[in-house]
């Protein structure tokens, strides 16, 4: 028989007055619990209240796709709390050690609010703890879900020009030895004045030339008419140098000179020399090119997580979303077009920049997602009275009517089991309201539209 002073010793009922207490006593079941018993299993009818008394207890379930594992210990309280809407149970319970518990029957919350008032209350505000506790881990596995995301697709960003300029450092190697050995063998011959110049004159030139061909038919025609030359002067194993002179876009005829002022084997060594010069340079310009796009990716993630900023600033619209869309390249170069509508006078937003950047990660993920990767993405802003809108739409099919209502509410997600929290539109919703903007939507197929108000910052408006 359960004692009056064990339900005062739970949190829960301390102090209340024993002729409710012998009410709860008497609609309630004592339960005896062996280890391994389950008083009930995840997807049961929702249809009870338990206070634990005695012994160790575990809960595990499903939470947005990620099992959950938690003790229950003596003076908790857990199953359907009054007022819960809660139909099954979305965790089950199962018993660590031998222990008590006190059952409730949900039938009876009507009747216990009015007879237990005091009781009712706290456990309301014991509804409401578990309520933010769950959001709140929801939240923070969002955020690390979409952190991964975002982390990987960097990565790759990342990976590629490190790719490259590591591939052209490894073969500046071979190159700057092969330039080395045949300026060894040059200098070892008798070379006149003007010989040395007309050398040094075409390997400037051709170092120096920029202009690449971009059909491959006009390369392969190169290339074989600078393989006939070099042919032509007895030089009939120099096809790959043929090759690299003919993806510069170096014309026969500037060859030419070098056989008519020098010996075949002379000739041969200035040509070794001087395509591997043209090479070199053509591998610097990549290595540049890859250390730029590097260096624009890492200024990216810090103005898109405002490191080493104030958190609280003005910011520029259109650079946050311009740093949002280089962050997220790799989600758009697969297949989205992105079409730029942007006001031309900067439009600043007092705000804290990383959660907005937040706010446009996750209205332009959800769109891409929509279009299946591809498709066209619409980012429009300009000023309307005091306010900055921005516009994010895509051609995708659409939200559907029923689901337009709920697009917003916690949890709500219309993705398979383990794809999505509901979370990503909720806490866009929760950051535009707390910079005292809106956020609305317009869906139809074809065209969906999300529309975020922002107020201007004074210096702004």
């Amino acid at each position: 028989m359960v004692e009056k002073s064990e339900l005062l010793a739970v949190p829960a009922f301390a102090g209340i007055p024993d002729d409710q207490l012998d009410w709860f006593i008497a609609h309630s079941e004592e339960i005896h619990l062996k280890a391994g018993d389950t008083p009930f299993r995840e997807g049961d009818p929702a249809d009870s209240m338990f206070v634990i008394l005695e012994g160790q207890l575990q809960a595990r379930g499903e939470l947005g796709g990620e099992t959950m594992v938690f003790p229950i210990s003596p003076g908790l309280v857990t199953g359907v709390l009054p007022f819960s809407r809660m139909k099954q149970f979305t965790v089950g319970i199962r018993a660590l050690t031998d222990g008590r518990v006190v059952r409730f029957p949900a039938s009876l919350f009507t009747e216990l609010t009015y007879r237990m008032p005091e009781l009712t209350q706290r456990l309301v505000g014991l509804m409401a703890d578990r309520i933010r506790e769950t959001t709140r881990r929801e939240q923070q596995r969002d955020r690390l879900a979409s952190l991964g995301k975002l982390s990987a697709g960097l990565a790759h960003e990342l990976n590629n020009p490190a790719s490259a300029a590591k591939r052209a450092t490894s073969q500046l190697r071979e190159l700057l030895k092969r330039i080395k050995d045949a300026s060894h063998e040059l200098g070892s011959r008798e070379l006149s004045t003007a010989q040395k110049s007309e050398i040094e004159r075409l390997e400037a030139s051709l170092v120096q030339h920029e202009e690449v061909p971009s059909d491959p038919l006009a390369i392969s025609d190169l290339e074989e008419r600078i393989d006939s030359l070099l042919r032509s002067h007895g030089q009939s194993d120099l096809w790959q140098l043929a090759a690299d002179l003919a993806r510069k876009n170096v014309k026969p005829e500037a060859l030419e000179s070098l056989f008519a002022t020098l010996d075949a084997d002379t000739a041969r060594a200035a040509l070794v020399r001087i395509a591997a010069s043209v090479e070199v340079g053509t591998l610097l310009n990549e290595i540049e090119n890859a250390i730029a796009r590097i260096s624009d990716l890492v200024r990216a993630i810090k103005e898109y997580t405002f490191m080493d900023q104030n958190p609280l600033q003005n910011v520029d619209i259109v650079k946050s979303l311009e740093n949002t869309l280089t962050i997220m390249n790799h989600k758009l170069k697969h297949g989205v077009a992105v079409k730029r509508d942007y006001g031309c006078i900067p439009l600043l937003v007092n705000s804290f920049g990383s959660e907005l950047n937040q706010v446009w990660t996750n209205l332009i993920d959800n769109a891409i997602d929509a279009m299946q990767g591809k498709g066209e993405l619409r980012i429009r802003t300009y000023r309307e009275d005091d306010c900055v809108l921005v516009e994010i739409g895509d051609n995708g099919p659409g939200i559907k009517p029923d689901v337009l209502p709920h697009i917003f509410e916690p949890f709500f997600t219309t993705k398979g089991v383990g794809e999505g929290t509901g979370l990503g539109l909720d806490t866009v919703q929760r950051i535009v309201k707390k910079h005292r903007g809106n956020v609305q939507v317009n869906s139809q197929p074809g065209d969906t539209r999300f529309q975020v108000w922002l107020p201007l910052a004074e210096k702004a408006a």
